[in-house]
Order: structure tokens, then C-alpha cells, then sequence
């Protein structure tokens, strides 16, 4: 056998045969405690297990979906007390190479990371298994060391140790049926692909690829020559690992199945949803597939009811700013509007609102397209304009539902608009979102929409424009003083009396691009007398925001200058997003 010279001596002592029969019950209490495994889900999975083989236990729960693979992984480095690596970390070659079969390490998830003074140091997926560490000693005649690793970061290591150095989309493909390409347009022959194992895998694998870096969407795009997949991570769009081309239709239908569309129409827009259990999260998923030249692009946005946080200090309120918009809430009447494009978290800053408001003495409606996540305690009604049941129709019958408070998902139309206006000025709190650049312009647009000066300045109490900006990873971020040139051009001495001023930028070597996560940057107008007597003698856009300014309105490219100087975010992050204001 060729392994690692070691020093003569007595042959190495092997591990113990028997499993440790405290790990799995500790494993679970842990998992429970701190990776959100429930109770219901434990008692299932421990029903489901073979009898008499306890061992397997935390296999199964990875597989049903309750806990994530990292959440595993975590808990057995806990339990046993053992080092967590990761593939990254791992030699590109091991040298000399231990003898095991690939065979071997797959069926046990074990592979070996390296030699440290003649022991063999494995990652293992299943760290509480006695029989692949000792049988590995055994082959190699020598000691081993483990650590803990993922199952996806096992396999991809003995695919690049003991394979072909393939990705895991890569050993799908070599399994998928390459010869459907001449049958795009047979529906039978498209349903029957989808049903297959290795199309259903790379739709797991591409779902699972999002979960693992925290994307907000999956864009998957069919194009002549290639077939892309993309994940938004933190609002920048990043290229992923795809199939081949030759797979797309596959692919997409089995997309379509999933969310129950009719994968034989293919001419016309569609939109489903998916909900399903992955790396022990649960997953909403809204899918929207519109036809394209080369077929049909599909864009998932994901919603994680578990991660997001309803929250208005997480979100970036704090201040003046966050005990304004609290101020707004507490009116009994009126229309609080949320402005921005699409994506600018508008919908969440609305949910966290409901959430404050959420009472036993006040009664909420909602009116959404979609309903993104559901909050107990709230009536939330799904508009479904193809059976008429639109967003005027909904309010018109709300509105004798006796409601305190009424969130509208958008303001679309005028008729939509009047309803709410009624509703406010009969003692509803309103709150909605518009589609506008600024808060200002929010007032323009609704007389645009034909609403009239007097009803806006009578029913309208405030409006809060925001933008997301990524949020600097302080692990990888890094303080520079600014330039003179670049204070003076940004008059960054307003916002801070700190001198030298310092701004904050990620560090060229940092991963991920030196982002975690995202924050807002907000403008908050809150009507006044002056900003009324404008509106009624139907000042511009630009007229109303130097009134606001003078009632205290910090504009958004300000708001972002003030968390460049924080170090919330970068400079060229806040530019990125208002550099169009």
C-alpha cells in the first residue's frame, strides 16, 4: 500500500467499532435549540427511520429537508467537538494519494483532506459512523483524524481526488438523455424528460445553489447557443452553472410542473408558485415564465418566511427618520405611501408596518398581488383580476368589513385611487406603494393619475421613498481616508465631525465581493401646511421637495452618504443606486 511514511513503531490503534450512542439524541437537541428543528418534524423523521438503526437518523432529516447540510454540519462539529472545514480549504492534489475505492467513500460520505505528521486527516458527512473511520485506518495503515464537512462538499471532493474533477451539475449531465432535442414540441415526450431523475436533480441543484448564497431570484434563460442560469445575490445579478443547452426545455418544464402551469402553453405569459421544503428552510417560490426567441425565460423569486425580519431598525430606520415613520403609523386616518422601483423592498417595509400595527384591537385587510407571506392575525386577500376579482373590486367590498387599517399591494389606476382616498377620509388608515423615482414625485404621479390636488393634500400624511444598498461585510471591509477632491465633490464635511473623514470600501482579497446582505436608504416626506398650500396651487415635483427640505426631509442620495460615513455601505454603492436621482 502507498501511503504517507510514518515512523516505525507498533501498528496504529484503531478507532472503536460502535457508533457513540449519545451523539445522535445530542445531535438532535442541538439542532433543535439552535438550527430551528421542530418537534413535529423530529417525531416524523424518527417514524420514518429504519427500526433499530439510530445511526441513520441524522441522514434522514438532510434528505426530508428539515435541516440544512451546513446546520449538520455545525451541530456535529458541537456535539463531537471536531474541526468544520469546508472544500475550499482543501488541497487542489493529495499526495501520495490514499488507496480507497471511490465506490467506498461515497456509500460512507467520507473522503481524505490531507497528511499531518503521518496521520490521515477525512471529512466526513456522517462523523458519528465508526465503521468508515476504521476502515479507512485500516487501508491505510495509519492513524486518521476527522472533521466535519457538508455532504455537497464531500462529493465534490472525491469527485476532484478519485473521479473526473466534474462539477455535481456536471456528473447530471453525463446521466441526462441527450437525444431530445428533435422533441421540444412534443408535450408527452417534454413531460416524461421532466419526470426523469437527472432533470429533477439539476432543478434541485439549481434550487439548492440559490438557497446556499442566499439569492433573491433565479433567472433561467434560454438563449440561442447556451442556456444561463443566474442568481441575484444582494440585487447584482451572478452567473451560475448550467445545463446544456440541448436540456433547457426539460428543465423548464420541470419548473412549470412544479408550479402547476400548463407546461403546453407555451405563447403566453404564466405565473405559479411553488412551495417546498430545502436545506431545511421553507421556501415560497413566485414563478413567472414569459415566451422568449429561443423559448421560455422563468424568473423565481424566492421568499424565505424565515429568514426575513420584520423589523424597522434592521431594515436601516433609526433616528428622526424611524421615529417619523412610527409617528405616521400611529395616525388613526390617512395614506402613508412607499415609493421605489421594483425590488427596492417596498413590500417588506409595508409587512413591517402591518406587523407593528398588528393588534387584538385593530382589524387589517390587505388587498396584495401576490400575497408574499402570510401574518397571523391579518385578512389578506389574493387579488385574481381574471375572475374580476380586482384590486378596486376587493376594496370597494372591504371597505364593509368594518377595517381599521387597509394596505393596498399598489396603487394602479385612478379607481383604485378614489377608493383609497374614500377609505382615509371615512377613517381608514391606508398604507400602498407607488412605482416613483423620489417622494416628491409620488404626488406628481397621482396627479398625473388624475386625482385631484385637494383630495391629496386632504387624505395624503406621508410618503417614504427607499433603495436598497448592500451592506459591507465588516469581516471584509476596510477604512480609507477620502480624498479632498472626493469630499468636496459630495460635501461629505455636512454629514460627519470627524476629521479626517474616513469612508469604507471591501478589501480587494475578500470573498463574496465583501457584501453581506442589503439595507435601505430612505427619504421620509411628511406632510405639512406649506407642502398642502403648494399642492393646492399644483406645484412641480421639484418645487414640493425644496418645501419638504425645509420641514426636514434628508433626500436619499443624503440618507446613503450618511451610511457610506457609517460604514454601513461603500460610496460606489450608494452612487450605484441613486446616481439617477
Amino acid at each position: 500500500m502507498v501511503t504517507q511514511p510514518r515512523a516505525e513503531g507498533p501498528p496504529p490503534r484503531l478507532p472503536p467499532l460502535d457508533p457513540d450512542p449519545d451523539a445522535v439524541p445530542a445531535l438532535c437537541a442541538w439542532l433543535s435549540s439552535h438550527a430551528g428543528l421542530k418537534a413535529a418534524d423530529l417525531d416524523r423523521a424518527v417514524r420514518l427511520a429504519p427500526v433499530g438503526t439510530p445511526s441513520a437518523l441524522p441522514g434522514l432529516l438532510t434528505r426530508l429537508g428539515l435541516v440544512s447540510e451546513q446546520e449538520m454540519a455545525r451541530g456535529w462539529a458541537a456535539v463531537l467537538d471536531l474541526p468544520l472545514r469546508s472544500s475550499d480549504s482543501a488541497p487542489d492534489t493529495l499526495d501520495p494519494l490514499p488507496p480507497l475505492s471511490e465506490r467506498f467513500l461515497r456509500h460512507h460520505q467520507v473522503v481524505p483532506v490531507g497528511w499531518q505528521q503521518g496521520t490521515l486527516q477525512v471529512l466526513m458527512a456522517a462523523p458519528h459512523e465508526a465503521y468508515p473511520l476504521r476502515a479507512t485506518a485500516y487501508a491505510c495503515g495509519c492513524p486518521v483524524q476527522r472533521c466535519v464537512g457538508t455532504r455537497t462538499d464531500v462529493d465534490s471532493l472525491i469527485e476532484r481526488y478519485y473521479g473526473q474533477g466534474r462539477s455535481a451539475m456536471g456528473s447530471l449531465v453525463e446521466h441526462l438523455d441527450g437525444g431530445h432535442g428533435d422533441q421540444a414540441d412534443d408535450i408527452e415526450h417534454l413531460k416524461d424528460l421532466a419526470s426523469e431523475a437527472p432533470v429533477i436533480r439539476m432543478v434541485n441543484l439549481i434550487l439548492q445553489r440559490a438557497v446556499e448564497q442566499r439569492a433573491s431570484d433565479i433567472h433561467i434563460e434560454p438563449f440561442e447557443s447556451q442556456f444561463k442560469v443566474r442568481y441575484r445575490v444582494d440585487g447584482v445579478l451572478l452567473d451560475g452553472e448550467a445545463p446544456p443547452a440541448a436540456s433547457a426545455p426539460a428543465v423548464i418544464s420541470r419548473v412549470k410542473i412544479m408550479a402547476r402551469l400548463d407546461i403546453a402553453e407555451r405563447r403566453l405569459p404564466q405565473d405559479g408558485r411553488i412551495m417546498l421544503r430545502l436545506q431545511g428552510k421553507e421556501l415560497d417560490l413566485r414563478v413567472s415564465t414569459v415566451p422568449t426567441s429561443f423559448g421560455e425565460s422563468v424568473v423565481m423569486r424566492l421568499l424565505d418566511r424565515q429568514t426575513v425580519s420584520f423589523d424597522l431598525p434592521s431594515l436601516g430606520f433609526d433616528g428622526a427618520r424611524l421615529q417619523g415613520f412610527l409617528a405616521l403609523l400611529d395616525r388613526p386616518h390617512g395614506i402613508l405611501l412607499v415609493t421605489g422601483p421594483t425590488g427596492s423592498g417596498k413590500t417588506t417595509t409595508l409587512y413591517t408596518a402591518l406587523t407593528r400595527l398588528n393588534t387584538s384591537e385593530r382589524k387589517i385587510i390587505t388587498v396584495e398581488d401576490p400575497v408574499e407571506y402570510q401574518i397571523e392575525g391579518i385578512n389578506q386577500i389574493q387579488v385574481k383580476p381574471a375572475i374580476g376579482l380586482d384590486f378596486a373590486a376587493t376594496l370597494r367590498s372591504i371597505v364593509r368589513q368594518d377595517p381599521d387599517v387597509i394596505m393596498i399591494g399598489e396603487m394602479r389606476d385612478l379607481e383604485t385611487c378614489r377608493i383609497a382616498i374614500q377609505s382615509s377620509l371615512t377613517g381608514h388608515l391606508v398604507l400602498s406603494t407607488l412605482h416613483t423615482n423620489s417622494a416628491a414625485a409620488s404626488i406628481t404621479r397621482l396627479l398625473d393619475m388624475g386625482v385631484e390636488s385637494y383630495m391629496i393634500a386632504s387624505t395624503v400624511i406621508g410618503i417614504l421613498a427607499q433603495r436598497l444598498v448592500r451592506h459591507l461585510d465588516p469581516a471584509c471591509s476596510e477604512a480609507f481616508e477620502a480624498p479632498p477632491a472626493l469630499v468636496a465633490e459630495h460635501g461629505l464635511d455636512r454629514f460627519t465631525d470627524q476629521r479626517p473623514i474616513r469612508l469604507y470600501r471591501p478589501r480587494a482579497d475578500a470573498q463574496g465581493g465583501g457584501y453581506r446582505g442589503r439595507c435601505a436608504i430612505t427619504e421620509l416626506l411628511v406632510m405639512n401646511e406649506e407642502l398642502r398650500g403648494l399642492l393646492m396651487n399644483h406645484a412641480d415635483a421639484a418645487t414640493l421637495e425644496q418645501a419638504a427640505r425645509r420641514g426636514g426631509l434628508r433626500t436619499l442620495y443624503e440618507d446613503g452618504l450618511r451610511q457610506a460615513l457609517a460604514g454601513v455601505t461603500s460610496l460606489e454603492e450608494v452612487l450605484r443606486v441613486t446616481r439617477s436621482e
